[in-house]
């Protein structure tokens, strides 16, 4: 299974920790979040250290449909239902100054960076209500969406909700970039924390500050993260010979497909599951791409792993109130490109002292007590009866194979792994046997 990005992009090589090493700021995990807040902090004069156990965006980041917007499905109006407008604009303000950081890296970084709009669309009558409350939601907190007619989506659809003058680009031409010029190590894994000294599988990093940035937090002694995240599993085909969809695009409900144009190819993105149950994965795409664009050839295939929190917000903070020095940046809830920027932004802003305005929405410590929160205890707990012989080495729930991928995926924290036993996807941090 080949990435677009990674066909396209020439990756840079980053040396092993060969020694024990000391830094202001240790970054652990290597991914677009990781290299955008070694990037701040090191602009803003801080000290630090980015440190990956495999190499740089060889996850997540690789396999993500790089959509930079600050439409997030249809976010706004359950924020405003939830939390109320003034957290509902920190969020919007968060997202807009992330794509304002964007379009500024943009000019001065080959990423095939491109301005386009977003919508998100409805294909049946029932699901047009959702998107009217968000076209009211959005006007009432002042976020230019405007109605988008059938005419501007890429199928027949009753309607949908457009927000302009959005953006594309090249996530790893992009990361790797900014990444030439940092203290990296690769292949350098994390195995756990005494304080803030990081013991890794070449020595040890004493840090002052640490930002936990490997998509999934993987201290499970603080901060519950395991309780109040589940992961999802996302797929993408990238077309030859078929039409151009002429902007981004999600459709709500449904197959949730997704559509944007990369390189002359069209992404086409769907089929997604929970991590480690079924789901249609590549081959509902290739069902629709056969039915839909017969003349379209596949040209490679990707996939990507999202953290769910329990509201659609992100967790960015302080890690946890009795964890000293610690920070975190997860849960982006399928939107990582400018939650990415977002977080990057507000934690170089905490590290600095600087106050952050925004910050307060993505607080890692808000209230836990949502329904999701049931529903990924249930899952967890009926995981860790099921009479299975493969057990995940983070909190040994029954390991399930993923067909599509040829992986063994944990249901309850999204945990994977190879068919060796080697961690394709954390919180686990130790390899499986047998």
């Amino acid at each position: 299974m080949q990435s677009l990005w990674n066909e396209t992009a020439n990756r840079p090589q980053f040396p092993v920790q060969s020694k024990n090493e000391q830094t202001d700021v240790l970054v652990v995990g290597g991914g677009i979040t990781g290299i955008l807040c070694a990037y701040y902090l090191q602009r803003s004069g801080v000290p630090c250290m980015l440190v990956e156990g495999d190499v740089l965006c060889s996850r997540t980041t690789a396999g993500t449909t790089a959509k930079i917007t600050v439409q997030h499905g249809l976010i706004y109006a359950r924020i405003r239902k939830d939390y109320g407008d003034e957290a509902a604009r920190q969020y919007y303000a968060a997202n807009r100054t992330a794509l304002e950081a964007y379009r500024s890296l943009a000019n001065r970084i080959d990423c095939d960076f491109e301005e386009t709009d977003a919508a998100v669309f409805a294909r049946t009558e029932q699901n047009m209500p959702a998107i009217e409350e968000e076209l009211a939601a959005c006007d009432v907190l002042g976020i230019p969406a405007a109605f988008a007619d059938s005419s501007t989506l890429p199928l027949p659809a009753k309607g949908g909700i457009c927000i302009k003058n959005q953006a594309q680009f090249h996530p790893l031409k992009f990361c790797f970039s900014l990444a030439r010029d940092l203290t990296i190590f690769e292949h350098t894994f994390v195995r756990g924390f005494d304080g803030t000294r990081a013991y890794t599988n070449h020595g040890f990093i004493d840090a002052k500050r640490v930002i936990i940035a490997t998509h999934f937090p993987f201290i499970d002694r603080r901060g519950l993260y395991f309780m109040k995240m589940y992961q999802h599993r996302s797929y993408v085909l990238a077309l030859e010979n078929a039409p151009r969809a002429g902007g981004m695009f999600l459709e709500h409900g449904g197959g949730a497909l997704s559509f944007r144009d990369a390189q002359g190819l069209l992404l086409l993105g769907g089929g997604g599951h929970k991590t480690g149950a079924k789901g249609g994965g590549f081959s509902a795409l290739e069902a629709f791409a056969g039915k839909q664009f017969p003349q379209s050839r596949i040209r490679y295939r990707q996939a990507a792993q999202d953290c769910m929190s329990l509201d659609g917000i992100p967790y960015i903070g302080k890690y946890a109130p009795k964890l000293e020095n610690f920070y975190v940046a997860t849960g982006f809830n399928k939107w990582g490109m400018s939650s990415a920027m977002a977080a990057a932004q507000i934690l170089t802003d905490m590290l600095t002292g600087r106050g952050n305005e925004n910050a307060a929405v993505f607080s890692p410590q808000r209230s836990i007590f949502k329904p999701q929160l049931l529903v990924n205890g249930l899952s967890t707990v009926g995981n860790l009866l099921t009479p299975l012989p493969k057990r995940c080495t983070h909190l040994g729930c029954a390991l399930h194979y993923n067909r599509q991928e040829h992986s063994w995926d944990c249901p309850c924290h999204g945990s994977r792994f190879d068919a060796q036993g080697n961690i394709l996807e954390n919180p686990a941090n130790r390899s499986r046997r047998g």
